[in-house]
């Protein structure tokens, strides 16, 4: 009967994915069925984390995250857990043998958020890693079934999508993560807030990010490559929204795509991944 208490913890994963990213679900949704219980459970593990550091206000977030990461450890350790996001987190984890250190980077990041408020160059550059880049690591071990030699081909390529993912989410979220959370993520904009010329070289930064993920996500196995493309053009519709609009106007607004939008990214993806081998943007 423990396989259906695994299908109830996988259920939960989706369900926590399908509620908080309408985006990264419709990606998901276009992976090999092998694979997409896989990415769930990452993706849950990482979303609850994040909840305990951005809304969980009321609460000592310092403890309840220490305890979360104690108790993934504990549940990859034993091979199970009552915690159903966290047992079909272990369940991944065991099963292609992810590095460890990529959970400890993840959590790292997590940790910064409770008790850093701007970053420099190096502070920056170690939260990406962490908050993003090993994320998209952990997904690719998943992706390529444990082959450490493509894992290390594409581990270029997945950290770099992960940093463009997380930059422009940053973009995104600038006026509340300034008002709400009382962080500032950029080093550029530590003195002198977001201006056009600032605003500019972050978006050349997150250009070479996409540009250079585009190149691994076309050597993908086929069993994800259309799924991690329709991520990839989700994101860049996105950032293309931003870097359309005044530095002002991304320090008032939350920029998003709307759904109709969003169906409309998934179908000309997967024309161009079925009929457009140059995957023009």
């Amino acid at each position: 009967m423990k396989a259906l208490y695994d299908q109830v913890c996988l259920k939960c994963s989706q369900l926590t994915t399908r509620s908080y990213s309408t985006s990264f679900s419709l990606g998901i949704r276009l992976l090999d069925p092998s694979i997409r219980s896989d990415i769930y459970a990452i993706y849950g593990l990482v979303r609850f984390a994040d909840e305990i550091v951005d809304t969980f206000h009321d609460y000592n977030k310092k403890i309840l995250l220490a305890r979360f990461k104690a108790d993934t450890y504990e549940a990859i350790s034993e091979g199970i857990s009552l915690n159903p996001i966290l047992q079909s987190f272990q369940e991944t984890i065991n099963k292609y043998q992810i590095d460890p250190e990529l959970i400890e980077s993840f959590f790292n990041s997590m940790e910064m958020d409770l008790s850093m408020e701007t970053h420099d160059e190096d502070s920056y550059e170690e939260y990406i890693v962490g908050s993003a880049e090993v994320v998209g690591l952990m997904c690719l071990t998943v992706f390529v079934n444990g082959d450490k030699q493509r894992y290390q081909e594409l581990k270029f390529a997945a950290e770099r999508l992960g940093a463009a993912f997380q930059k422009v989410n940053f973009l995104r979220d600038l006026k509340h993560d300034t008002m709400n959370l009382n962080r500032a993520y950029f080093p550029e904009i530590q003195h002198a807030g977001l201006t056009e010329e600032t605003k500019r070289q972050i978006e050349a930064d997150i250009e070479k990010d996409f540009d250079d993920a585009l190149v691994g996500i076309r050597q993908l196995p086929l069993c994800c490559r259309l799924g991690v493309f329709l991520a990839y053009r989700y994101y860049r519709s996105l950032f293309n929204k931003i870097r359309a609009l005044s530095a002002e106007r991304i320090l008032t607004d939350r920029i998003r795509i709307n759904n109709t939008r969003k169906l409309s990214i998934m179908l000309k993806s997967y024309l161009l991944f079925n009929f457009d081998r140059k995957w023009s943007y």
